[in-house]
């Protein structure tokens, strides 16, 4: 293989922030987005992973979120999070179907992106930050977590502009079923 020069100084440069644990993602002004060097973990290939928060304190609600590359909307609904004072650490996958699979999300309930709580409960696709502290608050019995099925026009992180398609928010049950947790009739009752 040939090396050129340059090469060289973004491998070195890549060594030293692995040797690190940690690499900075773009400039000053957006310091807070970071990646994290590979640990041990062989889970789903070890992709990168990228955090960010919108404010220094630390908030109530974490969240893991599990995303394809190539999905656009996925980040919008990160930024929707993240402005109701959440903390989101972002898994860029290759395989969603199994990250689904291994956390009880059948196709019938799937969206695009996959977030999980500390506690293990699951939020699939582009539920409302406001929903989902509502459920950790008082989680339903039974439950594994809320989705919002599909990609529904008008949900945080599926803005474009002034449409919107009305749409429920489902409990996602450890049997697989689901029920309607909320019904979302117009743009105010996401917030």
């Amino acid at each position: 293989m040939k090396l050129s020069i340059g090469n060289f100084f973004v491998s070195l440069s890549l060594i030293a922030s692995s040797m690190l644990g940690l690499q900075t993602m773009g400039n000053a002004a957006n310091s807070s987005v970071v990646q994290a060097a590979p640990t041990g973990d062989k889970s789903a290939s070890n992709p990168a992973v990228y955090t960010a928060s919108v404010t220094q304190e630390k908030s109530k609600l974490v969240l893991d979120v599990h995303r394809d590359p190539n999905c656009g909307c996925c980040g919008h609904w990160v930024e929707h999070m993240q402005q109701a004072g959440a903390q989101t650490k972002v898994h860029v996958q290759q395989n969603m179907a199994l990250i689904k699979l291994r956390h009880g999300v059948t196709p019938e309930a799937s969206s695009c992106h996959t977030a999980i709580s500390p506690e293990g409960y699951v939020f699939e696709g582009h539920v409302p930050a406001k929903f989902i502290e509502q459920f950790l608050a008082a989680p339903v019995a039974d439950a594994i977590g809320l989705t919002v099925p599909g990609m529904v026009t008008g949900s945080p992180g599926m803005e474009y502009g002034d449409a919107f398609t009305p749409y429920q928010v489902l409990v996602l049950n450890k049997d697989g079923s689901t029920r309607v947790y909320a019904d979302i009739k117009q743009v105010s009752d996401q917030y």
